[in-house]
This record gives C-alpha cells, sequence and structure tokens, in this order.
C-alpha cells in the first residue's frame, strides 16, 4: 500500500487529524475498528468509492452521502475522520480505502498505547507462526471457509495470550487486502514500529542471540540508521553462522553462506 502524489499528502493530513483526536480522547480501538469498515465498504460498493474519491463532486455532498452511508452508527471521531477524507484529493479511487485502512491500523498501533514495543514482537511472532505452518496457513488462506470462521480460528488460538491490538490486527489481515496474511501482518509490524519511532530489523541467526549481543547489534544498527531500531530473530540453521540482518531494502549478509556462495562465484568466474 504505497500512496503518491495527492494522495499521499492527503494521507499525511489525515494522519495528523488521527492523532489529535486520539489525543484528544478518541478511543483508538474503536477509531481502528470503524475504519476498517469503512473502507472495506468502500472497497466493496465501486460506485460508492468513486463518487466519495471525484474531485468534481462538491465536497459537501460527498460529506452528506458517507453521513448516510454510516448512519449514525461510527462515532464522532470517525465520522469526522470520514468526512474529512472525502474532502481531501485522491489520485487513484482506491486510494481513498486504502488510506482508511491504513488510519485504521495506526489506531490500532495506538491503541497499544505503553505496550507498542510488544505488539511488534507479536505481530512478529504471529506471522512466523503462520508462515511455518502449513496447516493454520492454508486453514487462513482457504476461500471456501468465511471470514467469520477464519476471525474464530484466530480468537481461539490468540485470544487472552496478546495484546487486544494484536487480534485485531490478525483478524484485518484476513481481508485480502494484501496478497497474503503473512504479508499483511508484515506489513503491520513496520506500521507499528513506525508510529512508535522505529525501524524494523529482521535478524537471521543459526542460534538465538544473547542478550548482551542483541544489545550490541540494536545499538550498532541505531547508530547507523540514526533512529532506534527493533530487531525480530529469526533462528536459521541455513546462515551457518554470522547475522544476515534485513532493514526494509538494506541487507547486511555477514553469515558463513554468503561467503561461501561468494567463494563459489569467484571460482566458477
Amino acid at each position: 500500500m504505497e500512496l503518491r502524489g495527492a494522495s499521499a499528502d492527503a494521507l499525511a493530513t489525515l494522519q495528523s487529524e488521527l492523532s489529535g483526536a486520539v489525543d484528544g480522547g478518541a478511543d483508538a480501538a474503536t477509531l481502528g475498528d470503524e475504519l476498517f469498515t469503512v473502507a472495506r465498504a468502500l472497497r466493496t460498493e465501486p460506485t460508492l468509492r468513486r463518487v466519495a474519491s471525484d474531485a468534481s463532486i462538491p465536497t459537501k455532498a460527498k460529506q452528506g452521502l458517507m453521513s448516510e452511508v454510516l448512519g449514525g452508527q461510527a462515532s464522532e471521531p470517525t465520522s469526522a475522520l470520514v468526512s474529512s477524507s472525502v474532502a481531501q484529493r485522491w489520485t487513484l479511487s482506491r486510494d481513498l480505502p486504502d488510506a482508511l485502512e491504513r488510519l485504521s491500523e495506526i489506531a490500532l498501533v495506538l491503541s497499544a498505547g505503553k505496550d507498542g514495543d510488544q505488539l511488534v514482537d507479536e505481530l512478529f511472532a504471529v506471522g512466523q507462526t503462520v508462515n511455518g505452518n502449513g496447516e493454520l496457513r492454508e486453514a487462513l488462506a482457504n476461500p471456501a471457509r468465511s471470514v467469520e470462521d477464519k476471525s474464530a480460528l484466530v480468537d481461539s488460538l490468540l485470544g487472552g495470550k496478546v495484546l487486544p491490538a494484536t487480534v485485531t490486527l490478525t483478524k484485518q489481515s484476513l481481508a485480502g487486502t494484501y496478497r497474503t496474511v503473512t504479508l499483511a501482518l508484515t506489513t503491520y509490524r513496520k506500521v507499528a514500529a513506525e508510529v512508535v519511532g522505529q525501524s524494523v530489523a529482521t535478524v537471521r541467526v543459526t542460534k538465538p542471540l544473547e542478550e548482551s549481543e542483541r544489545k550490541r547489534l540494536v545499538e550498532v544498527l541505531s547508530k547507523a540508521y540514526d533512529r532506534k531500531i527493533h530487531v525480530n530473530e529469526i533462528v536459521d540453521p541455513s546462515v551457518l553462522g554470522g547475522v544476515r540482518v534485513e532493514i526494509g531494502d538494506d541487507v547486511i549478509d555477514g553469515t558463513i553462506s554468503s561467503r561461501l556462495t561468494d567463494a563459489r562465484r569467484r571460482l566458477v568466474g
């Protein structure tokens, strides 16, 4: 979900309004749920989406339409954000629901409060569990199963064991906005880290890092990127020692396996 041009500016404006609403006492979890519902409605109703994002239609008319759609069922902060969203200019009509869904993700991260770091870790753990369990992955991806059925499965697996925001975001990953559940969870993890002012580093090691090693790695990476780095660790025997670090598009590969691969390449060349 990458917005460009006018849509990126619109999202930035709405993010500021969302932060102001939460700072002013709005319930972030409610905002997250309701904004996701509105985004889903706009995504499934092409005519509504086109009208709501059409710059040639008077803003008041679009705001009136969305007020009718919400039917008084949404909270005042959500209604205000939706009203503001249709007043923005959008590069593509689909950018409107995408932006509202991103606001939903941010709101749910904010609902975790001081437990933002824990949320990042839990989203990583859930993603790893889904990715490593073929039966679970198939159950969550199976188009023959209803979203309600899949949500019940998520509740049975995570309910009472993780933060409420983790459960809600895991359920939202079932909507299909992203290609797969694991991709959605990876995106949510990055959004959560950004909200708490961090970047996420995925670190692959042959055995779990000692606490001193982890602390040193965080210090080095944070200094190199000039911001706090949140490290998520994957134990991967194929690295054959050393550390492989992935931060966004950057890859720092200091593993023995990569050095062996380079050596073989040079020999063949």
